[in-house]
């Protein structure tokens, strides 16, 4: 339940949709003379009524971006008085939680439903990458901005995650004795299985953050008899990443012909697709070309941040 100054409850189902000056009336934070003056302003002006309220100066921009995201249907969570257990927290890795600003609040593994706190209702599309990069179904709750950064610095501040560490956590994870298996077709629910694994997706995820923060243009991932190397290119050379062993190099191309949409069953033809995300608030595209080779599926990923196009 979302409160409003006078600490009386408020029902934020019955907010969902509704004009945004009016929801801002609910929560106390104009009046309805200030928001018909808002409204008189943007019918000869024009203008988002919320900034238009900002800019008369009866509400604060926070109080705007809360009242939008009651208006989504998003309830308030207040960090402050919330303990999240460890499990939670590692189930959305460093590096994601703070690319995305975003708090795992609950996580229950049966059903991979998420609950994560925003800062700001605008950030929606981290719900959308989220689903996609970890396979989750997320509901977000809105929290103060100063209060998310706070909480990520409690309980992501000291928290890393290593190459090493994961692959080691894959190595486990995935049936190596399966995937070194070149001679015989590999079942397309086996793939899918070792594709959907948790750690398989971490690495991929930690990979793709990496080489964006990097300002990489490339990402390659290249089975050799044997061995399997990743690799980024910046600035025309190619950086050798820690390399995984080469039976998960299966697990791991299948993992990102998951993300793009293509046949995950199909390894003898060439596939192209296309991952689109929002890393650090900029959108990034990455097209995805995948060529059969004599060891495995060769995969390189192009990226294009649209930012900067």
């Amino acid at each position: 339940m979302a409160k409003n100054d006078e600490n009386a409850p408020l029902n934020v189902s019955e907010l969902k949709n509704r004009p945004l000056g009016r929801v801002l009336v609910k929560m106390g934070k104009v009046t309805r003379a200030q928001v018909h003056e808002g409204l008189a302003y943007q019918k000869d002006n024009g203008g988002p009524i919320g900034q238009i309220l900002v800019d008369l100066g009866f509400v604060d921009d926070a109080s705007v971006k809360l009242a939008m995201a009651f208006q989504a249907g998003m309830e308030y969570v207040d960090l402050d008085n919330v303990q999240i257990d460890d499990e939670v927290i590692h189930s959305v890795p460093p590096q994601m939680a703070k690319a995305y600003s975003i708090i795992p609040l609950e996580y229950d593994e049966a059903s991979k439903h998420l609950t994560v706190a925003l800062g700001s209702p605008d950030n929606f599309r981290a719900l959308d990458d989220l689903q996609m990069l970890m396979g989750f179904r997320v509901t977000a709750k809105i929290a103060d901005e100063d209060k998310l950064e706070a909480a990520l610095k409690t309980y992501y501040e000291s928290s890393t995650e290593s190459f090493t560490d994961l692959i080691n956590e894959m190595a486990e994870e995935v049936d190596v004795q399966f995937m070194s298996d070149r001679s015989e077709s590999i079942d397309e629910e086996m793939l899918r299985e070792q594709a959907d694994s948790n750690s398989v997706k971490r690495l991929v995820n930690m990979v793709l953050l990496e080489a964006i923060r990097a300002r990489a243009s490339d990402i390659h991932f290249e089975p050799f008899e044997d061995e399997f190397h990743m690799r980024y290119r910046i600035d025309g050379l190619l950086y050798d990443m820690i390399p995984p062993p080469k039976p998960l190099a299966v697990a791991i191309a299948s993992r990102i012909k998951v993300m793009a949409n293509l046949n995950i069953a199909e390894r003898r033809l060439p596939q192209d697709g296309r991952i689109e995300l929002i890393i650090d608030s900029a959108p990034v595209d990455l097209r995805i070309s995948v060529l059969p080779t004599m060891f495995g599926e060769s995969v390189v990923m192009r990226v294009l941040d649209r930012s900067n196009i």
